[in-house]
């Protein structure tokens, strides 16, 4: 084995009295006692040496697997792979997967298959040429990936018949209630248009929900001033105030995502800050983001923890999502979002970039 303290990349000790004592003792322990399975081959692919935390991983004992081939714990399909690229880095030393870590599948003594990462290391003992192969399972990686991966595609079809299915039917109920407004009282019909309003801006924030579990989309330089003017022309904002800062900002966010982060924001500030709201949007005062904030009732001390989880809402007509689907957006961009009083003790909202 290499001195131990013969290279910076090698092991080190605290000191030299302390490594001149060490003995093969200790580096046995070690290889006994980690967690990651160890498997060294010769240029042949014979197993030479292989520690007890191989069992757990592939279930043979280190007896069973010592002086065996390696290619018994290779998948039959990939076992020619591992013999052409071995023979030719054996001839050329050029390397054709990342020996820092790759990940396959190995074959385990009952014959399943078991996802693995390995790093490998070349290292020469008494004359012979090595290769240790170092295990890590990743099995309950790979079925948490899995997992994650169904509940994605569930959430494309909850996503799709929202999108198409609902949005058919609300349009086909908005097209009817038009052509009944001649016919019926208006407060009934009023009554029609407010649920249907109601049950579009419940497609509209579960669909925008649904979006966000996807990664953001291109990152660019977006003119904040402008993309709040086009926000606004989405909100209904009756008799509402729009006071934009004349100091001009630029974000880098995916402006789609942007958009919808302001929509909700401008939205949740007329819904809940009275017909005559003032919202007003400008830059931090460290220039590091920017705010959204309104002259309304304020949201109380004992709501503010919990105004960003699904649900939270205090009109009748909210969906409870819009804060949630706020949050979500931000923590895509890594800014951190806080909760303040305005001024005028309304909400205002900072993004830290």
């Amino acid at each position: 084995m290499a001195n131990p303290e013969s290279s910076t990349s090698e092991a080190r000790f605290s000191s030299p009295s302390l490594a001149s004592n060490i003995d093969g003792r200790f580096f046995q322990t070690l290889l006994e006692n980690t967690s990651d399975g160890i498997l060294t081959i010769d240029e042949h692919s014979e197993i030479v040496f292989a520690n007890p935390a191989i069992e757990d991983i592939l279930g043979y004992r280190p007896d069973e697997l010592i002086g065996s081939s390696k290619l018994e714990v290779i998948p039959e399909r990939l076992q020619h792979v591992h013999k052409r690229q071995l023979e030719r880095y054996i001839e050329t030393g050029e390397k054709n997967i990342d020996w820092g870590g790759v990940e396959l599948p190995a074959v385990h003594k009952d014959g399943h298959e078991v996802p693995v990462s390995i790093s490998f290391r070349e290292h020469e003992y008494d004359g012979t040429r090595l290769f240790t192969g170092i295990f890590r399972d990743i099995s309950e990686r790979k079925q948490n990936e899995q997992v994650l991966r169904e509940q994605n595609e569930r959430l494309e079809e909850f996503a799709s018949v929202l999108s198409h299915d609902l949005q058919n039917s609300v349009n086909i109920a908005q097209g009817y209630t038009e052509l009944l407004a001649e016919d019926i009282d208006r407060d009934e019909l009023d009554e029609i248009a407010d649920a249907i309003t109601r049950i579009q801006n419940l497609h509209d924030d579960m669909l925008t929900l649904t979006q966000e579990e996807k990664s953001l989309g291109t990152i660019e330089s977006v003119a904040l001033g402008k993309a709040v003017a086009e926000a606004w022309r989405w909100v209904d904002t009756g008799h509402a105030t729009l006071v934009l800062e004349d100091e001009p900002i630029t974000v880098e966010a995916d402006k789609s995502r942007l958009s919808s982060l302001l929509e909700n924001l401008l939205n949740n500030a007329v819904e809940h800050g009275g017909a005559s709201v003032t919202v007003q949007v400008g830059p931090l005062a460290d220039g590091d983001g920017f705010y959204v904030e309104d002259n309304g009732a304020g949201i109380p001390d004992e709501e503010r923890k919990t105004v960003f989880e699904h649900g939270y809402t205090t009109s009748s007509d909210g969906t409870g999502l819009g804060l949630s689907i706020i949050k979500r957006i931000a923590d895509g961009h890594g800014w951190q979002v806080r909760l303040r009083d305005s001024e005028s003790g309304g909400a205002r909202f900072e993004f830290h970039i």
